[in-house]
């Protein structure tokens, strides 16, 4: 049955979108390419290490998202494999936890790999070693960013005793916050808390029931709020944690989504973090480090409400 407000051209359209993303991260790629300064301890994590995970951890669940012959499937596993070829098949991980043993970074950013099937056992052996220290264990993070570790620690063959139930309920999205009080930093917050819990929206189930009808009846105002306020790369990450939740997706709003979403989309094919109204150089393609992540959300956001919709009996 077709749901109503979402025609198979509007499908279409989210495709295109899409495959657009992709045909801009495959023609940068080198820019995702890793320097000479990545295994330096004064290098910046975030011009290097971070954006080549973001590209694989996008790579990877775009192609768990769809089927071997979708183009897609074949341009993400394409990437990835360049992310991989980056990390000397896992061997620079290995370097990286000679140099900062206690960072966990790296064990996140492996984590993406091991969970597509490319692992490095002497890291992984170096890792789990690491985790059974006193250290690991105490190290002091927020709660997001610990229920990210957890789950790279499981994607990585780690497995120890702490709870993720606990932790979860100490984030932001885990309180049951006042809905009013959502904003940029929590909005990213609880994506990202989506995110871990669904394995990137391998597993719709991981979101508790009390949490899943919090954002069914929140998200569709506050992913309006940040189109209206041209935050393309939150709106992104919105859609894919609609698209992440056991419940099916409201017709009306994605519509809504997809159609500013592909207006704002650069003709290249990239589409910039936030909108910036005036700007003289709006009209040229934006700079790799101001666009990459929402293009990459862009393309994943696609790919995972082409693929519920499908599952809705929407033709694609």
């Amino acid at each position: 049955m077709t749901a109503p407000g979402v025609t198979a051209v509007g499908v279409g359209e989210i495709r295109e979108v899409g495959s657009a993303a992709f045909a801009w991260l495959s023609a940068h790629r080198g820019d995702f390419a890793l320097g000479e300064d990545a295994l330096t301890l004064d290098g910046h994590v975030d011009v290097t290490w971070k954006p080549l995970g973001e590209l694989a951890q996008t790579c990877a669940s775009v192609r768990a998202h769809t089927p071997p012959s979708d183009p897609l499937h074949a341009c993400a596993s394409d990437l990835l494999r360049f992310a991989w070829q980056q990390t000397g098949q896992g061997e620079l991980f290995l370097r990286l936890q000679r140099l900062e043993p206690f960072a966990t970074y790296p064990l996140e950013i492996y984590s993406v790999f091991a969970s597509a099937g490319f692992r490095h056992a002497g890291y992984e052996a170096a890792a789990g070693m690491t985790a059974r220290t006193r250290s690991w264990r105490l190290t002091e993070q927020e709660p997001t960013r610990r229920l990210g570790v957890l789950r790279a620690e499981r994607r990585s063959g780690i497995h120890r005793r702490e709870r993720a139930a606990q932790t979860l309920r100490r984030t932001w999205l885990g309180g049951l916050p006042e809905p009013w009080t959502f904003e940029r930093s929590s909005g990213y917050a609880l994506t990202h808390v989506v995110f871990h819990l669904t394995d990137w929206g391998r597993i719709p189930t991981g979101v508790p029931a009390d949490l899943a009808d919090y954002l069914a009846h929140w998200l569709p105002p506050w992913l309006d709020t940040c189109l209206d306020a041209g935050m393309w790369d939150l709106s992104c990450e919105l859609l894919v944690v609609a698209g992440s939740l056991p419940g099916p997706l409201d017709p009306a709003t994605l519509q809504h989504a997809w159609t500013r979403i592909a207006r704002a989309q650069h003709p290249c094919g990239a589409l910039p973090e936030q909108d910036h109204p005036g700007d003289p150089g709006a009209d040229r393609e934006p700079d790799f480090l101001r666009c990459y992540h929402s293009t990459l959300m862009a393309a994943f956001a696609a790919a995972q409400t082409v693929k519920c919709l499908a599952a809705e009996g929407v033709p694609g």
